[in-house]
């Protein structure tokens, strides 16, 4: 597929610009903040248009118009699509499989966190980027849709707990769309079980309520922490559906070949 600028998205872009909930407000994030990439099968009047940030993806148009090796762009992703696309999709990779997805919106009041000693829980800063990028590891993903902690700590979008200096749990908006804004947070597993997180998210959706948008949370169906959290933190459940991650590139594939050739 075609890649295109984030800032300049094909004409049938306009089907994804729709101020939906969830990771639908992925396509809106990209054409604001300028993090993630468009894709298109052809650059004259494209029948196929994809969207791609922070590992997930976006993708419409007519399945029959486009090869299962020209979908390489979007191996490794959480993807969005209709029922009509999983046929080229399972040709083009090795591994598709379903992942049965709730989302909430925010709707009713959260229940009061309770902070331990010696924890800041404050809006993060531009000043913050270096405390994101010393993350633990198995937090790093927090970031990825705003393509790195720099970018994540300048947005405004975000909230964060710190301990001795050290930013323990952190939430934010991965996707932010003309109506709603998809939180994620995560903890550091040290931190775990103490409202850090369920600070933070109150925190944030407090700002995203002031800005005149409401708050949305997506997680898996098997997440019972995550849905635990949604719930204390005041969101309701609005939609249950299914995407689909999507595995390396199936090693049948031309463009398979064409790598291990290289």
């Amino acid at each position: 597929m075609i890649s295109h600028s984030s800032h300049q998205p094909p004409a049938p872009a306009r089907v994804f610009l729709s101020g939906a909930p969830g990771t639908g407000a992925l396509a809106e994030h990209v054409l604001a903040t300028g993090h993630g990439q468009w894709w298109t099968d052809r650059a004259e009047k494209p029948r196929v248009v994809a969207v791609t940030c922070g590992g997930h993806a976006l993708l419409a148009g007519d399945p029959s118009a486009v090869t299962p090796d020209e979908l390489a762009p979007l191996a490794r992703h959480y993807v969005d699509t209709s029922r009509r696309f999983v046929p080229v999709l399972e040709a083009a990779f090795e591994q598709l499989v379903p992942w049965e997805q709730m989302l909430y919106l925010h709707r009713a009041v959260a229940v009061a966190p309770r902070v331990p000693r010696g924890v800041t829980v404050r809006r993060l800063t531009p000043e913050d980027g270096p405390a994101l990028a010393a993350l633990d590891p198995s937090m790093a993903w927090i970031h990825g849709s705003w393509e790195g902690p720099a970018a994540l700590a300048a947005s405004g979008a975000g909230w964060v707990a710190v301990r001795k200096g050290r930013v323990v749990a952190v939430a934010c908006s991965r996707f932010v769309g003309s109506r709603y804004e998809d939180v994620a947070c995560a903890t550091s597993p040290e931190e775990r079980r103490q409202h850090l997180a369920l600070a933070c998210v109150s925190g944030l959706t407090a700002d995203i309520a002031a800005r005149g948008r409401l708050a949305g949370w997506s997680c898996s169906r098997d997440n019972r922490p995550s849905r635990l959290l949604a719930w204390t933190a005041g969101f309701r459940l609005a939609h249950e559906y299914v995407h689909h991650v999507a595995g390396p590139v199936s090693p049948v594939s031309p463009a398979s070949r064409s790598a291990a050739a290289a």
